[in-house]
């Protein structure tokens, strides 16, 4: 029997509840893989809160997309981006289905593998956020000579967003809050604080200009200081403020946008090859017990530590 969470009804993380479920036999291009860590993100209480719709024939809905984990059963022509699959293969899984369990049935196009030197932690927190930022900066063409501006840079996004510009060879600049400082310059932007004056900041510390931006908060202030700052909109971009977009002549991604779902499965496995280089550092902020998922749900609605938040079977 593994074990599952599943959302039982529309609302907040008091729905949830774990349940017990016999799993059958992979099907042909499928695999079981038993979790060792599983990713958190607010989409993940987003998609049961009924924000997206809440149609009761969908209940009890099964949560997550993200994790890591080891293969203990394929099905026939089990065969992944990278090739085919084998039991015993340590492996990360994104864009999976139902991925907060002890063990999961996934598509074999959904997994790919591990990289020895990445912890089971970082690797299940990794590829949402940086398939996401990755599209970002691939969007709007981020290269070196660019001095970028990215809102939310100590968010989950942004972190990887600053860190996939920074090795394109851009000079970053980072909004936060001033507790988040220190940390956005240790992997090489440049913070600065948001709300009133963020301009006149911006400009203080990039007085040649600023190139292009990528927001991933989705606040009118995001989308003011970028238009006042990028003078070619088409380089700006932004994960959450699709309002704004459409209304001001910008990129927004994410989505049904079938370029932003090519371009993020073609990201993971270089995603993945650069963390286990060392290049790309996930940071993980704190962990929890999978029976806890709720409140990790909870705590990840208000301030937290930076990094991702990871359920542990």
């Amino acid at each position: 029997m593994a074990k599952a969470v599943v959302a039982q009804a529309f609302g907040g993380p008091e729905v949830l509840a774990v349940v017990e479920r016999e799993l059958p036999a992979p099907g042909p291009g499928e695999v079981v893989v038993e979790f060792k860590a599983i990713g958190v993100n607010p989409i993940d209480y987003k998609l049961y809160s009924g924000a997206f719709g809440d149609d009761p024939s969908t209940l009890p809905q099964t949560v997550g997309s993200e994790g890591a984990g080891v293969v203990t059963a394929v099905g026939p022509d089990a065969v992944g981006p990278r090739g085919p699959i084998a039991v015993g293969d340590e492996v990360v899984v994104y864009r999976g289905d139902g991925v907060y369990a002890s063990s999961a049935i996934q598509s074999a196009q959904a997994v790919l593998p591990k990289p020895e030197s990445l912890g089971w932690e970082d690797a299940a927190g990794l590829l949402l956020t940086g398939a996401t930022a990755w599209d970002a900066v691939e969007r709007i063409g981020v290269a070196a000579g660019d001095t970028v501006l990215i809102h939310g840079a100590a968010g989950g996004v942004g972190l990887l967003a600053v860190q996939l510009a920074r090795l394109r060879g851009a000079t970053v600049i980072g909004t936060a809050r001033t507790a988040n400082h220190e940390y956005l310059r240790g992997i090489g932007a440049i913070p600065v604080a948001y709300d009133d004056g963020l301009a006149e900041r911006v400009r203080a510390v990039a007085p040649d200009g600023v190139t292009a931006a990528i927001d991933t908060v989705g606040t009118d202030e995001a989308a003011d200081v970028s238009l006042e700052l990028v003078a070619d909109r088409q380089r700006i971009v932004t994960i959450a403020g699709f309002g704004r977009a459409a209304q001001d002549g910008f990129l927004a991604i994410g989505g049904p946008d079938p370029d932003s779902a090519r371009i993020r499965d073609e990201a993971r496995g270089p995603l993945l090859d650069l963390a286990g280089e060392g290049k790309l550092v996930n940071a993980v902020a704190k962990t929890f017990p999978l029976a806890d998922a709720a409140r990790a749900h909870t705590e990840l609605k208000a301030a937290h530590p930076i990094g991702k938040f990871i359920l542990i079977p």
